[in-house]
């Protein structure tokens, strides 16, 4: 029988990764737009973007995009570092992702059980100077696929039937 993944699963495992991991300060969740760089934000900082999710046959697949990003001198001197650190970090979840015994790790702690896949081929952009703050990173999007068991049984309606 497939377990059922939903929304809150997966960003509170996106979130616990990011927690993990021993180079992000700060992990945040939400639409980019609302970002508030400005807040006495540690860096570097992942954030989660939700972007959508397709219901096919029988699976979801949850599109986050992920923002990876550290402060930039004013000079711009340490930018070069700051992609390459930044690049390390996006790469490290999507290993997690990929191949991730620390994913598993978490999911059998937590009496779960990882069913959480990845498409082979993933697609990391470059960004600077696109926040207020003198930030630079990389972005890529995260396509997590689930199983969906789609089960009617567990609706919450009435048991009166339907078009009666």
């Amino acid at each position: 029988m497939v377990q059922n993944k939903t929304y809150n699963n997966l960003v509170d495992t996106l979130v616990q990764l990011g927690t993990n991991h021993l180079q992000i300060k700060t992990v945040s969740t939400g639409d980019v737009f609302e970002l508030d760089l400005e807040k006495n934000t540690l860096f570097p900082l992942l954030h989660i973007n939700p972007v959508n999710v397709i219901a096919s046959k029988s699976q979801f697949t949850f599109n986050f995009q992920i923002f990876v990003m550290d402060l930039v001198e004013p000079d711009e001197s340490n930018e070069q570092e700051v992609l390459s650190d930044c690049l390390s970090i996006s790469t490290d979840i999507i290993s997690t992702f990929k191949h991730g015994q620390s994913l598993n790790h978490y999911l059998a702690t937590h009496g779960d059980t990882p069913q959480y896949f990845v498409d082979d081929n993933f697609t990391l952009e470059p960004f600077t100077e696109r926040f207020d703050n003198s930030v630079t990173g990389w972005v890529f999007n995260l396509p997590i696929i689930v199983e969906q068991a789609f089960e009617s049984c567990n609706i919450p309606q009435p048991t009166t039937q339907i078009g009666k």
